[in-house]
């Protein structure tokens, strides 16, 4: 299935998700909204090992996610909300969404109780490296960059997915430029110049920083930190370091 097929029969409840961002932010963003992809981000300019597509078994991506462990993925609740994981494939450490890397079928899926935050358990371990969770998501100020397949327009349903790999460098902005952001557990991320960001259709991907000259994972791509149009506010991401404890105690260790 392609993902802008996916994407047309989603539109309405996403945006509807979209603009509920001034809500509590311990609401989990609606099921329906497949989340956000990178408006005005390049071609990936390395291989991320840790990139995860989630794709449905027809190797349709409708999420990403982050290895972590071998056989565990990061991702948005609402990404796997209503799915079992018969139903869930992963294609994990390549730029190209329909080729390359691992593709392995899911085998468990756990979610968090309150938050927007989910593991995904593989059917088998991949060889590919995983990203190490960083101690903490950062300041203010904090250089990232948030990596994505999908929608690269802004305004819903605009255009379809990318089949390469998108980045953007950003950075974490205060909480107060997201509407409805629940500070203590998720991040705000900037849309540099007001023009580029997240869009529809990477919900669950990573948001990553580096130190000590390798990159660590901080955030899983949420929500729009206001409005139905990609890029024109902050984006919200939950702060996987806050949730270290949730993911040890699922996946071991990490």
């Amino acid at each position: 299935m392609k993902i802008r097929a996916l994407l047309v029969g989603l539109l309405a409840t996403t945006a509807a998700a979209l603009g509920m961002a001034g809500t509590a932010g311990a609401t989990p963003a609606s099921p329906g909204d497949v989340g956000t992809m990178i408006v005005g981000g390049t071609n990936a300019t390395q291989t991320y090992s840790f990139m995860v597509s989630l794709q449905n078994t027809s190797g349709g991506h409708f999420c990403g996610g982050s290895l972590i462990k071998a056989n565990w993925v990061v991702t948005a609740k609402h990404c796997v909300t209503g799915k079992t994981p018969s139903s869930i494939r992963a294609r994990i450490g390549t730029t190209n969404r329909t080729s390359g890397g691992s593709y392995v079928a899911a085998a468990a899926i756990h979610t968090h109780p309150s938050y927007d935050m989910a593991l995904v358990r593989l059917a088998s371990s991949v060889t590919q490296a995983p990203i190490r969770i960083a101690a903490s998501s950062g300041a203010v100020g904090t250089a990232t960059r948030i990596i994505g397949w999908g929608q690269t327009c802004a305004s819903p349903g605009g255009c379809g997915a990318p089949v390469t790999l998108q980045q953007l460098d950003t950075s974490i902005v205060a909480d107060g430029s997201c509407g409805g952001i629940y500070g203590s557990v998720e991040i705000c991320t900037s849309n540099p110049g007001g023009t580029a960001g997240a869009c529809y259709g990477d919900s669950g991907g990573p948001q990553i920083k580096m130190v000590g000259g390798q990159w660590e994972l901080i955030g899983a791509t949420s929500r729009s930190g206001g409005g139905s149009v990609c890029a024109v506010r902050p984006s919200i991401y939950e702060d996987v370091p806050a949730f270290r404890s949730w993911i040890s105690g699922i996946a071991g260790a990490v």
